[in-house]
């Protein structure tokens, strides 16, 4: 009868996960070293146990399996630093044939350098100017229809804003006539002010002044000339 399957898990019981790491412990130093005296290899084996006590086995001294480990790893690490290199230039060498190619492509489409270029490279560059073109003029016309629709909005606007000014304006209009209305002729307004630095009535009133000063000399003179009855006989 063969043995069941063991479940590799964690033993939750202590005893138990003790000794059957003994158990195994033993049978793993023994099968490295008779893995050494077989094969003539050099095995080293370290081992903690989970209140830190070393176990280790060395077919030969374990420094100096150590150190050989140390001086392969670096080996391994410089190689793969190679590898990692050479695979940055063939990247580098990629991405400037593609620089160089992209360059070549937009002198063609400049109409530059079409010397070299084949019937069909030239067919090619034909059929992707002409879609360059559809897809230009598409644009073009995409934003002059945005345009018209911005200018027939701000149209709207503007004549909106006009239609309420003159909404108000006769809104005023009215409500002056009305006061107009309600005022009559006894409104201020409609009579007119005669201001006294007004040169015409400066003019006018020097004029009256002249003449009632012309009348009373006249008077003056008529009484002097008509009047000399009126003396006193004996102041003459």
């Amino acid at each position: 009868m063969g043995r069941g399957k063991v479940v590799l898990e964690r033993i939750e019981n202590r005893v138990n996960r003790q000794v059957t790491f003994s158990k195994r412990r033993n049978g793993l130093l023994k099968k490295a070293s008779e893995l050494s005296v077989l094969c003539d290899v050099d095995v080293a084996l370290i081992i903690f146990s989970t209140r830190g006590k070393l176990f280790e086995f060395g077919s030969t001294d374990m420094n100096k399996i150590l150190e050989r480990y140390h001086q392969q790893c670096y080996t391994s690490g410089s190689t793969t630093n190679l590898d990692e290199s050479d695979i940055q230039i063939e990247e580098v060498s990629k991405l400037r044939a593609k620089y160089e190619s992209l360059q070549r492509s937009y002198r063609n489409f400049l109409g530059e350098e079409l010397e070299p270029l084949s019937l069909k490279e030239l067919h090619n560059l034909e059929k992707q100017l002409d879609k360059t073109l559809s897809q230009a003029r598409q644009r073009k016309a995409e934003i002059m229809l945005q345009k018209l629709a911005d200018l027939h909005k701000m149209e709207q606007d503007l004549g909106d804003q006009n239609n309420q000014l003159k909404s108000k304006l006769e809104k005023d209009q009215d409500q002056q006539c009305v006061q107009e209305q309600e005022g009559g002729e006894e409104d201020p307004k409609n009579y007119e002010v005669v201001r006294a630095d007004d040169p015409n009535m400066v003019n006018t009133t020097r004029y009256f002044e002249a003449q009632e000063e012309e009348e009373e000399e006249e008077e003056c003179r008529g009484m002097i000339d008509g009047g000399s009855n009126l003396i006193p006989d004996w102041l003459l």
